[in-house]
């Protein structure tokens, strides 16, 4: 993945092919993971408090209790210090292993992924649930710009 990275910030760089190449990576990470799926939603996690990712997983299981887990999709969006929801060692990370194995997917943000491993030295363990996505907000703008309902708890 960071040789992935590298090549996206060359790119960028040189401003050729930046858009449509971090495009196809974030679109890589499954939104067609639920091709029948009549509604579709993306949940961003941003912040740093376990109250906060509770509400967000909350609210994706009432989401997939509401419409049925064959008739939505649910996105988790974790970047900046909501990332720390989908370390490896997190205060969740059984009930995020437990509402994935349901249908919802959680997406980690890799620049705040690189930012986080400057300060230890070393890039974060993720937990086995999540996929790594280019940047978090990109991945929401994109999931938005395919018709997800976008809610921020």
């Amino acid at each position: 993945m960071r040789t992935i990275h590298k090549l996206l910030a060359g790119l960028a760089l040189i401003g050729l092919f930046a858009g449509p190449v971090v495009a196809m990576a974030a679109d890589s990470t499954g939104s067609d993971s639920h091709p029948f799926a009549k509604y579709h939603y993306v949940i961003q996690v941003s912040e740093d408090n376990p109250g906060m990712w509770a509400l967000a997983m909350n609210n994706a299981q009432n989401l997939l209790n509401y419409y049925g887990p064959s008739d939505v999709q649910v996105v988790i969006v974790a970047y900046g210090p909501g990332l720390k929801m989908l370390l490896k060692n997190s205060k969740v990370a059984s009930r995020v292993q437990s509402v994935a194995m349901e249908g919802v997917e959680f997406d980690a943000c890799h620049n705040t992924m690189e930012h986080m491993g400057k300060k230890l030295g070393h890039m974060p363990a993720i937990n086995s649930a999540a996929t790594v996505v280019p940047a978090g907000v990109v991945r929401i703008g994109q999931l938005e710009g395919k018709g997800f309902a976008y809610i921020k708890p």
